[in-house]
């Protein structure tokens, strides 16, 4: 542990003296890469097996990583990186996996050596994933029949929400037609395009940043109609959802009276059982009746079940007697 600490001041000290926490006009290597993916930092210094390597990012100079004798110690890193940072403690390079957009910055890494210091910066932009450009039709063009007749124009938007540093650009083939760039946080981003009802050409919408694109292309003739033209899907579309609705009510309808009417039958010509209470005089004795019909037969035939498990002899004939007059 004291020896860690005696290297660490021995680090600090040769940072101070050669000018490293204070303005470095070395040459700074630029890297881009994608948000969510990895970055390596490589070192093309030769190194040896004695020498002290430090890592510190950012504007206060933050530690990062430290390699000596080959065994790489991390500092506070994991309050800003987590465990994305690998150092290979053979070569000093840096990788960052999974990085994101607030690990853009400047990186250094200065090596001590016998033979003097050497020093490497990357100053490394992290870009957000772009989204696919949406194209539409704006439809408030055709708000009224009379005022659309006479307009010859479509007119286009391509739009593309939670961006941050691109460029949104239309293209007519390979001809620029109109771009917007905007270099805010997290906005939402829109370029209009008006085109002719004749025109039968492919426009593309495209949103790029310095290292990745993204395009859409639209065919004009399947999003361009004349507003006549518009009014009149509109009706279609409107009748057809108004006609399937229509139909679902009246299926709903006759599969609940064709359901009744089965019910109605099976009424008539099935089974149907009833309950009939018998008094005595000491208890109130409950029978069930089942009647069985037929369509050309007349007579039915009931049984009687006696649901009372005992009953004294004297209730027995009395009950059998009533049942002889019913």
């Amino acid at each position: 542990m004291k020896m860690n600490s005696t290297a660490t001041l021995f680090s600090l000290g040769l940072l101070i003296l050669s000018g490293v926490f204070g303005s470095d006009t070395r040459e700074v290597k630029s890297v881009s890469v994608t948000e969510g993916d990895s970055v390596t930092l490589n070192n093309d210094v030769k190194v040896q097996r004695d020498d002290l390597m430090l890592w510190i990012f950012g504007p206060q100079n933050t530690r990062i990583a430290e390699i000596k004798e080959q065994v790489t110690h991390m500092f506070n890193s994991k309050v800003k990186f987590g465990y994305k940072l690998q150092v290979d403690s053979q070569t000093g390079s840096l990788t960052i996996t999974n990085i994101r957009t607030e690990h853009s910055g400047l990186y250094k890494l200065s090596i001590f050596s016998k033979r003097g210091t050497a020093y490497r910066n990357f100053s490394v932009i992290v870009y957000a994933r772009l989204p696919v450009p949406v194209i539409t039709r704006d439809s408030s063009q055709c708000s009224s029949l009379s005022e659309s007749s006479t307009n010859q124009y479509c007119s286009l938007l391509c739009s593309a929400v939670n961006v941050s540093h691109v460029t949104l650009s239309w293209y007519k083939g390979n001809s620029l037609l109109s771009s917007i760039s905007v270099f805010d946080l997290s906005i939402s981003l829109s370029l209009p395009l008006e085109v002719e009802y004749q025109d039968n050409n492919t426009y593309s919408c495209v949103i790029n940043n310095p290292i990745r694109n993204q395009t859409t292309h639209q065919d004009i003739t399947q999003l361009c109609h004349t507003c006549a033209e518009w009014f009149l899907l509109n009706y279609i579309l409107a009748a057809f959802v108004s006609a399937v609705a229509l139909v679902v009510a009246l299926v709903s309808v006759m599969y609940f009276l064709c359901r009744k009417c089965r019910r109605a039958a099976q009424k008539r010509n099935g089974f149907e059982p009833t309950v009939e209470t018998v008094q005595t005089e000491d208890e109130e004795v409950q029978y069930a009746e089942t009647a069985f019909s037929r369509q050309n037969d007349k007579k039915k035939v009931r049984f009687f079940f006696n649901e009372t498990p005992s009953i004294s002899m004297s209730k027995t004939q009395r009950l059998d007697k009533m049942i002889r007059k019913r």
